[in-house]
């Protein structure tokens, strides 16, 4: 797995600068692959000096290494409020929140799962979808976010001004 390879390549150099290498998505495309990092600070709050700071870093990591054949894309962004879940250690810190989750295989005859994640037993993510408890390997797990309440952000549907 590409992405996997990139975020052990690129985590420990992320960790210099002071960041947390939350994860990588890497596209592998003809002539123009992209390459997505995710990071992370102390406080929670990544500046858009944060991501320049690590992309002129990792840029310069990159070609030294020779690490992407060809051109490529690269970006760096803040895990965000729909924060992607790579490891099973961002899966235990998130029990009990909404994430969606996709399988690479069919799971009870399913690939897509959307509800509370209620527990993390060892290598398995359980969610409760409309009722029903799922047990999902982590090895399965293609891709996965927790799913923003957006109420509580204060972002919920606005009230209409009256004329």
């Amino acid at each position: 797995m590409y992405s996997e390879k990139f975020s052990n390549l690129l985590a420990p150099l992320i960790s210099d600068l002071h960041y947390e290498c939350v994860g990588c998505e890497f596209v592998p495309q003809q002539g123009n692959s992209l390459l997505r990092i995710y990071i992370d600070v102390p406080d929670g709050i990544v500046a858009i000096e944060d991501c320049e700071k690590v992309s002129r870093e990792v840029s310069a990591f990159l070609d030294v290494e020779d690490a992407i054949p060809g051109r490529y894309r690269l970006e760096v962004s803040s895990p965000g409020f729909d924060r992607p879940l790579f490891t099973l250690a961002h899966f235990e810190r998130h029990v009990g929140l909404q994430v969606s989750v996709q399988t690479q295989v069919p799971v009870n005859n399913r690939r897509k799962f959307k509800g509370p994640m209620v527990a993390v037993d060892g290598d398995v993510i359980s969610i409760n979808v409309d009722g029903t408890v799922h047990s999902i390997p982590f090895a399965d797990i293609q891709k996965a976010r927790l799913v923003p309440d957006y109420s509580e952000l204060g972002a919920g549907a606005r009230e209409k001004s009256k004329p």
